[in-house]
Order: structure tokens, then sequence, then C-alpha cells
């Protein structure tokens, strides 16, 4: 695994923010969204920063490791360029899976826009270290990944949280970004326990740690990174704490941007929950696993002892024995099926995005009710985001873009990322004759035409389309 370096306190780094991020004392990180970042163009801010000797990390929120498809090399060569390009020592990835269906489904592929949780199986474990060592081969700087937070829970579950995660670092030496504000999530609305999957993680492997907000409605937390970072979240800081001391905290705010002086207040908070664990460590320093856990088995930088107790696995699957046609599960070896572990697990993330974004029937198992708040949930952030790639879009509609956007995603899957969504919208807008007035129908026309052509259109053909426009001559 190497040695983990030392990264401080950090911010996520946003545009909305970035004025603030500069000015913040103490500031000694910041993560930047890699998939918001143009390699020919960084922002000014970031460069400044740069400068000051701030590092920058890189967070990949689209590659997918937790998905049936194998890691697309284009995607892997955009994270490694922006690594490269930003001097990062690590780039960050999520345990989760973003797309389903194609090829090994033989069915249409869908796009969840989020970050969805794989299943804690032996399949899905498989499928997730393959990818993972696909990836660290491909990128040119150590990957860390993040867990994931869930409104929904797979049935049938083989692996608690803690014993997955340690399991994906013994047979990989991956990184773990550890989010104590997603195993509080996953307190709420899946009742697991942070204690115990801190307890089973290898706190080793940690390379930082997320710090968010969020709100619970209904019984149901959201991790909205638009909300203030709440006492219950950092008492999970603090139980981290009580066992290692993470290399990097940094705070995410992602929407509803409060003024600096509260950003400064919520940093503050998280360096006193830290120092005041500092000197109260339940069980003293850990550097490596103190004891033998539910596994069975203990980790120092990736070697593994299995235990002469049952463990979660048998000793047998210490080396990766899960092949074609096999599933080692809990209780053993599975007998042979006619497909795959990457196959199997196609299918059931396929079933279930499709579930949520095409409604087709609930997969047998899930709280239908949870996945309906998800789907939900899905279709709202797709309208939000849209709104945002977009912004001409809600400006044309005026007050009826929200429902003509979600009509428009009960019918329409995304399947082409957020700006082919925006498209497709509009597209559909325009053959149903809306919007109703006329002239707002013309702009949003000429819209659609300069952006859904092969090439963007000169200046020249604008000037000429706008002129169109002005003399009454244009789209109807």
């Amino acid at each position: 695994m190497g040695t983990i370096e030392k990264l401080g306190t950090g911010i996520g780094w946003r545009p909305e923010i970035a004025t603030a991020v500069e000015e913040l004392p103490g500031i000694d990180w910041v993560e930047v969204v890699a998939e918001n970042l143009c390699p020919s163009h960084l922002p000014d801010s970031l460069l400044r920063l740069r400068e000051r000797g701030v590092t920058v990390v890189p967070h990949g929120v689209s590659l997918g490791v937790g998905g049936a498809e194998r890691p697309a090399a284009d995607r892997l060569a955009a994270l490694a360029e922006r690594a490269l390009l930003l001097e990062s020592p690590l780039v960050t990835e999520h345990i989760a899976f973003v797309r389903a269906g194609g090829p090994l489904t033989a069915s249409p592929g869908l796009e969840a826009g989020h970050l969805l949780p794989v299943p804690r199986t032996w399949d899905a474990l498989h499928v997730l270290c393959e990818n993972v060592r696909a990836a660290q081969d491909a990128l040119p700087v150590p990957l860390a990944l993040e867990n994931i937070a869930a409104l929904i829970s797979w049935p049938d579950e083989e692996l608690t949280e803690g014993q997955f995660l340690a399991e994906l670092v013994e047979r990989t030496g991956v990184r773990l970004l550890i989010d104590v504000a997603n195993l509080h999530t996953n307190h709420v609305n899946r009742g697991e326990d942070p204690a115990a999957a801190l307890d089973e993680l290898p706190v080793e492997a940690i390379a930082y740690v997320h710090v968010a907000g969020g709100v619970e409605k209904d019984g149901v937390w959201h991790d909205t990174h638009a909300h203030p970072v709440t006492a219950p979240v950092l008492d999970v800081l603090a139980q981290l704490r009580d066992r290692v001391d993470p290399p990097g905290v940094l705070l995410e705010r992602d929407d509803d941007f409060p003024p600096a002086a509260e950003l400064a207040g919520e940093l503050s908070a998280i360096r006193e929950t830290l120092a005041a664990r500092e000197a109260v460590t339940a069980r003293g320093a850990v550097t490596v696993r103190e004891a033998v856990t539910a596994r069975g088995a203990v980790t120092v930088r990736g070697a593994v002892t299995v235990g002469e107790s049952a463990t979660a696995r048998e000793a047998a699957a210490v080396e990766e024995t899960v092949t074609v046609g096999e599933s080692t599960t809990a209780r053993g070896t599975a007998p042979a099926s006619t497909t795959g572990p990457r196959q199997r697990l196609a299918l059931a993330e396929t079933a279930l995005l499709s579930a949520l974004v095409a409604g087709t029937p609930s997969p047998e198992g899930f709280d239908t009710r949870r996945l309906g708040v998800q789907s939900r949930a899905l279709a709202a952030k797709r309208a939000d985001v849209v709104a945002q790639v977009a912004p001409e879009l809600p400006a044309l509609l005026g007050a009826g873009y929200r429902t003509a956007f979600l009509a428009y995603a009960k019918s329409r899957p995304m399947s082409g990322g957020y700006r082919r969504d925006a498209l497709d919208f509009a597209e559909q807008l325009l053959r149903a004759g809306l919007p109703a007035d006329a002239a707002a129908r013309r702009r949003l026309a000429l819209w659609w035409q300069e952006r859904s052509a092969p090439r963007r259109p000169t200046r020249a053909a604008r000037f000429a389309r706008a002129a169109r426009t002005r003399f009454g001559r244009a789209y109807r």
C-alpha cells in the first residue's frame, strides 16, 4: 500500500465558493470534482491555491467501478490526466455503480446520474476487485475509494459494509476514503451501526475522511451536502478518531452555500472534534487492526493471514477463487451456474436501475416504498442538474420547467449524460409544439439546433440565425 501522505484539513473546492476557500484560514488542501475540470483551462482560483502550496485532489464521480462493465478507458485516461496536471498525490472515486444495461444484458444502456450502492455479495466483490485493479494499472498515482450513502438496501447481502471494504483492501491494496456522513446516513436509512463498520475497517488504509451535512425527512436521511454538519455526523468522526488519526479530513459542500464565516465555523467544529478525541482513545492508537474481527483475518499492508475460526468467507477464498460459473459465499462454494459473476451482477444492477428510472417492476426482495423514494430523488436530481448545465431551459419555460421535465423523465431514462439529457428534453418539447408561446418556442428551437449539430456553429452562422429569428423566419 505504501506510505499515505499527510493532507491535513481541507474543503471541497467549488466555483461558487472559490473566493471564500482562498480566504479561509488553515486550509491545507482542496478536493475538486474531476469531471468539472477542463485541463486546458484550469480555474484561476485553483492555480492560485496551487501556487501557495495547497494540494489539489481530483475526485471522480462517473467512473462506476462498482458496475458490471469494466471501467471505460477514456474515463480512466481523463482521471490520469487531471492527476498529472494537478500534481496530485492520489485520485479518488466511489464504490458505486452509475450505469447499467448494455452488451452484458443485451438491453439499452441506462444512466443513473447518481451513485447507487453495489450489493455486498461475493459476486459484486469479485467484479469490483477486477475493476479496481484495472483502474490502478491505468492511474499514475494511488487510488482511494469512498463508501457511499444509500436510500435502499439490496436483499440477501452476504457481507457487512465493514467486511466488504476490508475484503476489497485485502485483495487490491486500494486505499479508502471514509465518509462519516455516509456512515451516519446508512445508520438512519439501513439500520447499520457506524461503530460496527469502523471496527471491521482496515483503518490503516484510510487516505482521508469526508464530513458533510444532510437532513432527515420522513424517517429518511438525505445526504444533501447542502446543510450544516450535524452533531451525529461529528460523533461518527469522533468514533473514527478513537481508532486512527486520519491523514486528512475534508468538509464537503455542494449546494446552498453559506457565508464564509459559516464554512469556517464548520471547519473549526471538525478540528475541535478531532482534537478533543486525540487524548481520549478508547482503543489506543491503531496502526494495524488490533484483533481478529468477524473476518478472522488481519491485514498488514495487504498481506492476509487466515484465522482458524469460521470467517465471512472460507479460507479457500483468500486467493480469489471466484471464477466464471462459481460463486464463493459465506457458506462455501455455490453450485456452478451458466453465468459468471460479471453477468450476474449486470443483470441484477440493470433490473434495479430500470425499476428506478424506467418504471419497470421492482426486483424481488427490495422495499418498494424505499425504491419509490429513490426513484423520485433521482428524477429530482436530474431536473436540478439539467437546469444547471442548460440554464436556458428553465429560463424559457419559467415555472413550468420542473413539471415538464419530470413528465419527460418518466418516459425517457437518461442514457448519455446530463447535456444529452437537456437536448433530448428540448427536442421532445419541440415535437409536442411546446412552449406554447411562439417566441419562446423559436428561441428553444435555435438553442437546440446550435447544440445538437455535429459541430458547434461558427460565429457567423449564429449571427445569421439570430437575424432570421428577429425577422420571424426561424423554425416554427
